[in-house]
């Protein structure tokens, strides 16, 4: 789901809760849509016809020396 419409997608939950705060509700974003999937069955995790890549793997960032630049700079 492109950032844009992420961005839309958490501005009318945010409005909702405003308005109606006694009214719980819980995003669903496509990644946890596809895990659902996943996990009951429905789909095969390897089968990616379609699906675009996630764009974060989960974990901790990992730290790249670029070539080209001094090590030095890189630290700063």
């Amino acid at each position: 789901m492109s950032q844009k419409l992420v961005t839309k997608k958490n501005k009318k939950v945010r409005r909702l809760r405003e308005l109606y705060p006694d009214v719980k509700c819980k995003i669903f974003y496509q990644r946890d849509y596809l895990n659902l999937l996943v996990k009951y069955g429905l789909e095969d995790p390897t089968d990616d016809e379609g699906v675009p890549a996630p764009t974060r793997i989960p974990g901790p960032p990992e730290v790249v020396n670029l070539a080209g630049q001094d090590e030095d700079a890189a630290a700063v």
